[in-house]
């Protein structure tokens, strides 16, 4: 790590490199009180070992249908690459929240280069009690008032990062108004938006701010929606579900942009790109495809940089 007085700390959740590593994400995640909002530490640290128990060999063969790793964590390390070389005096570090690197270890790293400024960078455009707060709250209870921290708000209405989004969206099919545009966003269960979380306001907005900017740049699709996906258990989940709203595009075709998303990971490499493409195929959809995510692209690079310098 390069010499530095501040830092900017890139905050995700972080996703499996082996099947040891899944165990340790289902495990921190179910045992992460913004996820299982239970009370008791004792039963959801009970509820979390059923789950673990019952989960981690049919989610470990969705990983091996993508190689056996996330492609989060690669794609990650090339955008803090580019990101260090761009932001000369500032080290650009990760933080994930379920698997390494974790919070505890790149404190220790910024202390060693006796970091005093820090800007903490959520991966998520929209703000959720389930991502952002969890992810902020954990490297503030580690950081102990170590550092200055200025926290980026969700940054969805910025103008240079839907200007990435458009881009991939436009480059992704070339013929628009033949394809019905999808914006598929992770689920939520309801009670937690009814609790007052966000998301679903700002993922509402969201769209409607992408929907306003492909009409400003004359890129008409056949239509335009929201979806939800990865709903799991038996409680109400943010609707319509994706492969409810597939059914409508029988004979169609579709494109898909994982709204929620910046890096890609084991849900648009698997669930998006292969399940929900199986599903489509069922429906009779003619074309099936997904975006994919901004990643290290010096779209996003740019739109990193005009976030931060906003702060």
């Amino acid at each position: 790590m390069k010499e530095c007085s501040k830092a900017l700390v890139l905050l995700n959740m972080g996703g499996a490199r082996n099947k040891n590593e899944l165990e340790m994400f289902l495990t921190n995640m179910f045992n992460d009180k913004n996820i299982l909002t239970i009370k008791s530490d004792f039963f959801r640290s009970l509820i979390a070992k059923f789950i673990v128990k019952s989960r981690k060999d049919s989610a470990w063969k969705n990983y091996e249908a993508i190689g056996g790793r996330s492609p989060i964590n690669p794609l990650t390390e090339k955008l803090l690459s580019k990101l260090n070389d761009e932001l000369t005096d500032t080290c650009v570090v990760q933080v994930m929240r379920y698997t390494p690197p974790f919070a505890q270890e790149a404190i220790k790293e910024l202390e060693k280069k006796k970091v005093k400024e820090v800007i903490l960078f959520p991966m998520y455009p929209q703000y959720s009690t389930t991502t952002t707060k969890s992810s902020v709250e954990d490297f503030l209870f580690f950081a102990k008032r170590k550092f200055h921290i200025k926290v980026i708000e969700p940054f969805y209405k910025n103008r240079v990062f839907n200007e990435a989004i458009i881009d991939t969206i436009k480059n992704s099919v070339e013929k628009h108004e033949e394809y019905n545009l999808i914006f598929s966003a992770h689920g939520l269960p309801q009670k937690i938006v009814d609790s007052g979380d966000p998301y679903e306001k700002q993922i509402n907005e969201h769209v409607e701010i992408l929907s306003a900017l492909l009409e400003e740049e004359n890129i008409h699709f056949k239509s335009i929606s929201l979806a939800y996906q990865s709903k799991v258990g038996p409680l109400k989940w943010l609707e319509p579900a994706l492969d409810e709203e597939l059914k409508k595009f029988r004979d169609q075709k579709v494109l898909i942009y994982p709204i929620a998303f910046l890096i890609d990971n084991s849900e648009t490499d698997f669930e998006l790109s292969i399940e929900y493409n199986e599903e489509a195929k069922k429906i009779g959809i003619e074309e099936y495809k997904v975006c994919k995510c901004l990643n290290d692209g010096e779209n996003f690079i740019k739109a990193i940089k005009d976030i931060i310098n906003v702060v």
